[in-house]
């Protein structure tokens, strides 16, 4: 495997994560402010060409239920607006509950309250990130 990026899209903001070159461990890149889906785009396709990504992960929150609803298609959309501006494939993985995981994780690594109140959303796109990681790596393998 090779690097994978992943975007966590918000409403203000997009999440940037990136992967070690083993394709294993997730770490957090950047935070994008958001401008226009088109510019979004053409800034996360240029960090993946930088990083020489051979895959892009769209985070995407499902419902209860698991189906894609009002949040999910606006992932998609930005997805697609990424998919246009390079040729590195681009997937969609749940990102569920990533940005709650993120704040705990602060919280179990001791980093204080006031500190914890800044932006996490390129946190989040560590999270989405590590666990598409995690599913791809087959059980019971060892690095």
């Amino acid at each position: 495997m090779s690097r994978v990026l992943c975007v966590d899209p918000g409403e203000k903001r997009i999440g940037v994560a990136v992967s070690d070159l083993s394709g294993t461990i997730a770490n957090p890149l950047a935070v994008i402010e958001h401008v226009g889906r088109v510019i979004d785009a053409a800034r996360i396709a240029d960090l993946a060409n930088e990083y020489q990504a051979s895959l892009i992960v769209v985070g995407q929150p499902l419902d209860e239920e698991g189906l894609v609803g009002p949040q999910a298609r606006k992932s998609q959309r930005l997805g697609e607006a990424i998919h246009s501006q390079t040729a590195i494939p681009v997937v969609y993985w749940d990102e569920s509950d990533s940005t709650q995981t993120a704040r705990m994780t602060r919280i179990e690594m001791g980093v204080s309250r006031g500190k914890r109140k800044g932006h996490m959303d390129d946190l989040a796109a560590t999270v989405i990130l590590q666990s598409f990681l995690d599913s791809e790596t087959p059980s019971g393998s060892t690095h």
